[in-house]
C-alpha cells in the first residue's frame, strides 16, 4: 500500500482532515434526514393527515421518498469530499458544482432553521456550511510564483473596470 504524504500547499496542511470531517458530517447529517423525514412519515399515517385532499398514503410515501432523494445526496456530496480528502487533489467541475449546491441549500436550510427550529439547528448547519466553504477554498485553484494560473501561461490579472 503506498503511504501518501501530506504537503504544505500554499501554507494549508489540514485540508485533507477537514474534506474528511466535513464527509463524516454530511453523512451524520443524511442519517438525521432520514430518520426525521421516516418519523414525519409515519406521524403523516397514523394521522391520517392531508393536504387539499390528498391521499395520505401518498402524503407518507412521499415524505419517505423525498426524504431518501435528499439524503442521497447529501452521501453523495459525503463521497466527493471523501475521495477529495483522500486523493487531497481538488475535485473536478462536476464536484465543485455539486459542493457549491450543497453550501447553497445548507445557508438556506440555516436561514429557515433560525425561526424554525431554533439556534441550535442554525449552528450546526453553519459549521457544516464553513466546512464546505473551507474545503472549497482550500482546494481552490492556485497561482504561480510568476502570477500564472497552472496550465493556462497566461498572467491573472484584475478585471478592468467599467467605462462609460
Amino acid at each position: 500500500m503506498r503511504r501518501v504524504t501530506r504537503k504544505w500547499v500554499d501554507g494549508v496542511a489540514a485540508r485533507g482532515p477537514v474534506a474528511w470531517v466535513a464527509a463524516v458530517a454530511l453523512v451524520l447529517e443524511a442519517l438525521g434526514v432520514l430518520f426525521l423525514n421516516w418519523v414525519l412519515s409515519i406521524v403523516v399515517d397514523k394521522q391520517q393527515m392531508s393536504m387539499a385532499g390528498v391521499d395520505p398514503g401518498a402524503m407518507s410515501t412521499g415524505a419517505w421518498v423525498l426524504g431518501a432523494v435528499f439524503a442521497l445526496y447529501l452521501v453523495c456530496c459525503a463521497v466527493l469530499l471523501a475521495r477529495t480528502g483522500l486523493r487531497d487533489r481538488p475535485p473536478g467541475t462536476f464536484g465543485r458544482i455539486a459542493l457549491v449546491t450543497c453550501a447553497v441549500v445548507h445557508a438556506v436550510l440555516g436561514a429557515f432553521a433560525v425561526g424554525l427550529v431554533g439556534w441550535a439547528a442554525f449552528a450546526m448547519l453553519m459549521a457544516v456550511l464553513a466546512l464546505l466553504v473551507l474545503t472549497l477554498t482550500a482546494y481552490g485553484s492556485t497561482y504561480g510564483a510568476d502570477g500564472t494560473r497552472p496550465g493556462s501561461g497566461t498572467p491573472a490579472t484584475a478585471p478592468a473596470r467599467p467605462t462609460n
